[in-house]
């Protein structure tokens, strides 16, 4: 009997030694394991200081001064030779149009057709106009008559296009006779003209292949980057799910250290990404100017000749001789069908059907010339900024096929501010683009100071010119205006959050407890006073200097919430 109570007694007295043991151990360690599972913050106090305050915005270049290339009439585009930021010459083809006949065209040949029988219809509209027509020539009938007619204008114009032709080839040839015989015929000096066209081949055909190779070699690092960034995806989805099954707290940590390295060389990926699309499409636009200035010297060398002013004057007597010819030749036809039209005009008063006839054939003929083989070309030097058709597509008369920036103009963007930051701006303030070794020497100048169309009580639009190597379309992010100044509290930019109540930012507060201590995350709504590209001053009622506040954590972060603060 007495065995067995010490037996129980013992017994109970080791069950609560076990039992005082496991809440020891769980009372000195119940913070650590705690701890494990709070997003570790970093902290940064509020201080004073002086802040350098710029405003920001962001806007798309659009040309200042489009020129606008229009289709007159509706025609099927067959392909189009430029894309948008491509330069071109004046002359260079923009579109070819398909070989088919256009609504205008149609029409026009309607209205020929409708003044042919306006015209039979007066010639045979009573006896007497039938009786001038056999006094003309009685075997000849209407139909016969049309025929005569439309071969005798047919005759004449191409009589008038010959001679049109040799003019413009003796007006040429007289110019370049001009040009010879202002400078000397020299061999020697020919020779070093071609040798310098030559050296601007051969430079631009190396420029071309450095910029070909430039452009590759970006292609691929944007390719690489995007691997890159895969691969961090991969890796932070297996670590997020390790830290979510796993039961093992060491594993656990391990895990979010994991994931905070990944999480912030995803960051850094992102940027390397943007960074790379940047430099491929700056390389691209190196590699399309290059192309273009081959282009430029192989047509410069192609089209040098050794010609002599003799040469020139020997070609000059040969048109002029064939001129002679054609202009004979065309008084010709011009009296065959005035004879024609006359002797029949004696008896018949057909005048004005004629007039419509003539005007509606011209009008038929300028645009069956316009329907095979026709293109659409550069009126001007100057780079693509829009192209409003695709091949298939067909031309509007209402909408320009295309849209240039003239050489030499400027280009413009603008956006929007409140009346308070308008103030400390004035017309002529240089800005200055965010991320600007992406560009390569591009000014901005603010041009206008004016009231916003859509607000313009609160606030006022901002317009500056834009030169240098950009594109319409491109947009900018710029910083404009400088002012400095003190102020009470200075938060770093990351410290500052935002949601549908306003801006605000989270300061860590300490509680003691029989544990330790224990941090939370308390709000603190802030107005923004002024930014540079670092941080920030505020104003706040709850603020009283040197508070720590939280500017990352490793998870989210909400008011009110317990955090751990990092160690450093």
């Amino acid at each position: 009997m007495n065995e067995n109570a010490r037996k129980k007694r013992e017994w109970v007295k080791t069950a609560a030694i076990i039992f005082l043991s496991v809440m020891l151990v769980l009372t000195f360690f119940s913070n650590t394991i705690m701890n494990y599972s709070l997003p570790e913050v970093a902290i940064q106090y509020v201080q004073s200081g002086t802040v350098t305050a710029k405003i920001r915005g962001s806007g798309v270049v659009e040309s200042g001064d489009p020129y606008n290339i229009e289709v007159k009439e509706s025609r099927k585009v067959d392909s189009v030779a430029v894309r948008v930021g491509d330069f071109v010459e004046k002359g260079d083809v923009i579109l070819y149009l398909a070989d088919e006949e256009s609504e205008e065209l149609q029409a026009a040949q309607d209205a020929l057709e409708a003044a042919w029988s306006a015209y039979e219809k007066a010639l045979l509209s009573d006896a007497t106009t039938v009786a001038a027509l056999q006094v003309y020539n009685s075997n000849v009938s209407v139909t016969t008559y049309r025929q005569r007619l439309t071969n005798a204008q047919n005759a004449v114009k191409d009589a008038q296009k010959r001679v049109d032709d040799l003019k413009e080839q003796a007006d040429v040839l007289k110019e370049q006779a001009d040009v010879l015989s202002n400078q000397s015929t020299n061999a020697s000096i020919r020779d070093g003209e071609l040798k310098d066209l030559q050296n601007w081949v051969n430079n631009a055909t190396t420029n071309k292949n450095n910029a070909e190779a430039a452009k590759t070699f970006a292609e691929n690092n944007l390719k690489a980057l995007k691997g890159y960034k895969t691969q961090y995806e991969n890796e932070m989805e297996y670590y997020s799910q390790l830290s979510v099954s796993s039961g093992d707290a060491v594993v656990v940590a391990d895990a979010l250290i994991r994931i905070t390295n990944l999480q912030a060389a995803l960051e850094k990926n992102q940027k390397d990404i943007l960074d790379a699309e940047a430099a491929l499409n700056a390389a691209t636009i190196d590699y399309n100017n290059c192309d273009l200035e081959l282009k430029r010297a192989q047509n410069a060398l192609a089209g040098k000749t050794a010609v002599t002013e003799g040469d020139i004057k020997q070609q000059l007597a040969s048109i002029n001789e064939q001129l002679t010819n054609a202009n004979a030749v065309l008084k010709e036809k011009t009296d065959a069908l005035t004879e024609l039209t006359g002797s029949l005009g004696q008896g018949l008063n057909l005048g004005d059907q004629m007039d419509a006839i003539t005007k509606a054939q011209e009008k038929v003929d300028e645009l069956t010339a316009k329907s095979i083989g026709a293109t659409v070309t550069a009126d001007i030097s100057g780079t693509v900024t829009a192209i409003n058709v695709t091949a298939g597509t067909t031309t509007s008369a209402a909408t320009p096929v295309a849209v240039l920036q003239p050489e030499g103009k400027g280009f413009s963007m603008s956006f929007s501010v409140t009346n308070e930051q308008a103030k400390r701006l004035a017309v002529g303030d240089k800005a200055d683009l965010v991320n600007a070794w992406r560009f390569d020497d591009v000014e901005v100048t603010l041009a206008s100071i004016k009231p916003d169309p859509n607000d313009p009580s609160q606030k006022k639009q901002l317009t500056f010119d834009v030169a240098g190597a950009v594109t319409a379309g491109q947009t900018l992010n710029i910083s404009v205006g400088q002012k400095s100044a003190n102020y009470d509290y200075i938060v770093p930019n990351n410290a500052i959050r935002e949601d549908n109540n306003g801006k605000f930012i989270l300061v860590v507060t300490s509680k003691s407890s029989p544990l330790g201590t224990r941090y939370y995350a308390t709000r603190v709504d802030v107005e923004v006073l002024a930014s540079d590209d670092t941080q920030s001053a505020v104003s706040s009622g709850m603020l009283t200097g040197y508070d720590p506040v939280i500017t990352t954590s490793t998870k989210p972060v909400e008011a009110g919430k317990l955090v751990r603060l990092a160690e450093n």
